[in-house]
């Protein structure tokens, strides 16, 4: 159901100060984040060994922290360190500890074995906290399975018929070719949008009725999106040959976007996003409308998954038929179930694995 070796986002960066702490179930496994006094990360299973009360209704003290239901301390790796009232503390007196770091404004945690964490392994996005960009950033919950906003993710097409409101989408989205490769560990998609209303209309490309604009789109697991958008005169996709910009040609406006898709429960969702422009070419009043755009549009998509999900609750094994615009969602489809056989497989005895190798 899962892929537990990749980093999940489990938040922004000023969602923890000194005292704060973020609870978070994830992965349907309940978690506590807080930072140690050097600023480091924290994250521990949010249940007490004793009776599983929330550690995080609990009380930091020092880099511990302190279950406020009998008074159990635990240390920064989980370990209980004082038990009021006893003076044996039982070996196996721990909670589960995860890798947890902070970058680029999002803070990850690693779900699967600490001692197995690979921070070359976090996806590289980099618009938070960053001077160059303007992101507004949010997040919404969504009573639906995060392989249903993946999906959503992977197929942009559908902004001609669900975005037309918020974004102003025309069809073009669905109908222009799309360039759709894998990556190692994700699914690329480069696209085209020629002689169309430029989205967003502003900055320099506002002055233009039609304009040419570039997009590339990283989906990455477990399921974090990451584009990039240009925006050029008429005429610039042929000069370009409809490939990659050159990165020394100005643009009209240029725009970049980081979403991440953390799983909460089987059919709950928790989705953190920013989109913003580079700060160069924007103001700080276009990038908040920009942030307000972004909200529209994904309430307009939160209304249709969470309506897609009670369907396939009724049927879970429904039909559904794959059409030209699914190249990407069945790559990252098949990516994701890979790693998942991969990590079971990893979990059997050895003479079972190499039976069903």
């Amino acid at each position: 159901m899962f892929v537990r070796n990749a980093w999940y986002c489990a938040g922004f960066w000023d969602m923890l100060d000194d005292d704060q702490m973020i609870a978070l179930t994830m992965l349907d496994t309940p978690i506590v984040i807080y930072r140690k006094s050097d600023g480091s990360l924290v994250a521990l299973d949010d249940r007490c060994v004793h009776r599983r009360a929330a550690l995080s209704s609990g009380r930091r003290e020092g880099d511990g922290l302190r279950c406020m239901y009998h008074g159990i301390l635990f240390n920064d790796r989980g370990e209980v360190t004082e038990i009021p009232g006893q003076n044996m503390i039982p070996a196996k007196a721990c909670v589960k500890r995860y890798a947890a770091v902070e970058r680029s404004g999002w803070i990850w945690v690693w779900m699967g074995a600490f001692d197995d964490a690979d921070e070359g392994l976090i996806p590289p996005v980099h618009g938070l906290r960053n001077p160059d960009w303007r992101m507004p950033k949010n997040f919404l919950d969504y009573e639906a399975s995060y392989e249903l906003i993946n999906d959503n993710l992977t197929d942009l097409s559908h902004l001609s018929f669900v975005h037309i409101e918020s974004f102003q989408a025309d069809e073009t989205w669905a109908t222009l070719p799309i360039k759709t490769s894998p990556l190692e560990r994700g699914v690329r998609a480069d696209r085209w949008l020629t002689n169309t209303a430029p989205i967003p209309p502003l900055g320099e490309a506002a002055k233009h009725p039609w304009v040419d604009q570039w997009m590339r789109v990283d989906f990455l697991v477990p399921g974090i999106f990451i584009l990039t958008g240009k925006t050029y005169p008429l005429g610039y996709a042929e000069k370009f040959g409809l490939g990659e910009p050159d990165p020394d040609v100005p643009t009209l406006f240029t725009h970049y976007s980081q979403q991440a898709v953390t799983p909460t429960g089987p059919n709950t969702s928790r989705y953190f996003y920013a989109w913003g422009p580079k700060a160069d070419c924007s103001t700080a009043e276009e990038a908040v409308l920009m942030g307000q755009t972004l909200q529209a549009a994904f309430l307009e998509d939160k209304v249709l998954i969470e309506r897609q999900q009670k369907l396939v609750n009724l049927d879970p094994d429904h039909p559904i038929m794959p059409t030209a615009v699914d190249k990407g969602v069945v790559l990252f489809q098949r990516l994701m179930q890979r790693l998942m056989r991969e990590e079971s497989q990893s979990e059997q005895p050895p003479e079972l694995r190499a039976a069903t190798a």
